[in-house]
Formats: structure tokens, C-alpha cells, sequence
């Protein structure tokens, strides 16, 4: 099967996972700029920390299938693990905010980046080993910014146990590289003209269909 219907459905989850966040909101009482600070200040900071992460994903799944890849009943599953931690979002950001930044809240948390880093390792490997995989092994080559995020996530985890505030850091500045455009596919798709999206891949590259 072509991985449109996989894309949509992706699409339509992590735009109701950033609607979840933004209703979390709390809402000040009062109309003073004082008000907005103290009521949602804190909420205002994770929740653009946690929309920056479901934007990051939101564009290397867009990567991912840009090349549009063979798509399995594996590779489906893979996708519904990565939505599930992803869809968690809401709630670990909602208790890291309540808590204002509490020692347990705050390693939860990294945990739910951690396992959607994980999740999102786990669903391009499903896709590489199937028939017509090795593109995307060809296009993103060596993957140093994916190596570094979950031992920057367990560093963060690992900091907030001697003070939470600190282990938001590592945190940020996984966020801040990944906000960095990734290159990669488009330059592969500008020497392979023929894998350019829009273009199908060759009959036995489908891969298995679910």
C-alpha cells in the first residue's frame, strides 16, 4: 500500500495532540500582564518546548516519507507506536506545568521524549528493512543528530534528579538542534530525480501490503 492514508492519519493525530496542549492552557483571571505571567507563564514556556517537539516530528515524518517508501503492516504498527508516545504529550507537559517543574513530573517527561525518540528510531528501521528500504538508508546516511537526542534525554533525566529546572536543559537544546532544517533527503532527491515525491517506486519496491 502507498503511505498517503499513513501520512493523513499521522497529520490529523498531531494536530489534535497540539489542540489538546493549547485548551490545557490555563487561563488568567485577571487582564493584567502580571496575571498572564503568574497563571500561565510557566504553562506558556512547556507548552512551546512540547509544540517545537510535535513540530520536529510533524517535519521528519514528512522526510521519512518523502521518498515514499514501502509501507507494511510493521511499519504501520511502528507509526502507531510513535503516535501513542507522541499523544502522551498533552499529559506530560500538563503535569510538568502543575507541578511547576517537580522532580518526578519533570523525569516523566524526559521519559515521554525518550520513548518518542525511540518509537521514531523504531518505525525508520521498519521502514529501511523492507524491499526499496535502501533508499532511505542511501538519503539519511550516517544519523548523528538521532544518536545524540537519547543520550541528551537520559542526561536530562538524569539532571533533573539533582535539581528538576536543570534537567530541562538537555531538553531544550535537543529541541534547538533538531530545529536545525534538515537537508538530507532534499539533497538526495535533487541527484535522484526519479525517487522525487509524486513519482512511484519500482513494482517489486512495494513491499508487503497489511
Amino acid at each position: 500500500m502507498t503511505s498517503g492514508r499513513l501520512e493523513a492519519f499521522s497529520d490529523g493525530v498531531l494536530a489534535i495532540i497540539i489542540t489538546v496542549m493549547v485548551l490545557g492552557l490555563a487561563v488568567p483571571k485577571g487582564y493584567a500582564w502580571t496575571d498572564l505571567l503568574h497563571t500561565s507563564g510557566l504553562g506558556l514556556l512547556t507548552y512551546l518546548l512540547s509544540f517545537v517537539y510535535i513540530g520536529i516530528y510533524w517535519n521528519n515524518h514528512h522526510h521519512l516519507f518523502q521518498l515514499r517508501p514501502p509501507v507494511g503492516g510493521g511499519v504501520l504498527w511502528a507509526n502507531l507506536h510513535l503516535l501513542f508516545w507522541l499523544s502522551l504529550y498533552p499529559f506530560t507537559t500538563a503535569w510538568l506545568t502543575e507541578s511547576r517543574v517537580s522532580l518526578v513530573p519533570t523525569v516523566v517527561y524526559g521519559l515521554n521524549l525518550l520513548a518518542a525518540g525511540v518509537a521514531y528510531f523504531i518505525l525508520q528501521a521498519a521502514i529501511t528493512h523492507l524491499p526499496g528500504g535502501e533508499r532511505l538508508r542511501e538519503a539519511f546516511g550516517r544519523n548523528v543528530k538521532g544518536l545524540i537526542s537519547p543520550v541528551l534525554y537520559v542526561a536530562g533525566i538524569g539532571l533533573a534528579f539533582v535539581t528538576p529546572w536543570l534537567g530541562l536543559i538537555p531538553f531544550v537544546v535537543v529541541a534547538v538542534i533538531w530545529l536545525v532544517p534538515d537537508r538530507r533527503v532534499e539533497r538526495y532527491l535533487s541527484t535522484h530525480p526519479a525517487m522525487s515525491e509524486g513519482s512511484r517506486p519500482p513494482a517489486d519496491a512495494d513491499g508487503p501490503t497489511p
